[in-house]
């Protein structure tokens, strides 16, 4: 196996992770902040207001994002096992 295409492979399998990991990340980071800025506003300092909000985000993101987050998954996923049998010469 190529060493090169191996490094390269595994490089943007990190990136990809990376990237797909945004859309949710993004939105419980807002929201978060979002619900902090309220909770020192208002003075309750309650967990759950801030857990349920950025739950209900994470999960509108996935839904919104998750088309594209399942096809560049299964992009990467093709590629590397098209490129099986070639490595194996």
């Amino acid at each position: 196996m190529n060493q090169t295409w191996l490094l390269h492979i595994v490089r943007e399998g990190l990136m990809l992770a990376i990237l797909l990991s945004l859309p949710p990340l993004l939105a419980s980071l807002a929201v978060g902040l979002l619900a902090a800025l309220i909770q020192a506003i208002t003075q309750v300092q309650e967990q759950t207001l801030s857990f349920v909000p950025k739950m209900i985000a994470v999960f509108a993101s996935l839904l919104l994002a998750g088309p594209w987050i399942f096809g560049q998954a299964t992009r990467f996923a093709t590629t590397v096992l098209s490129a099986i049998p070639v490595l194996g010469r």
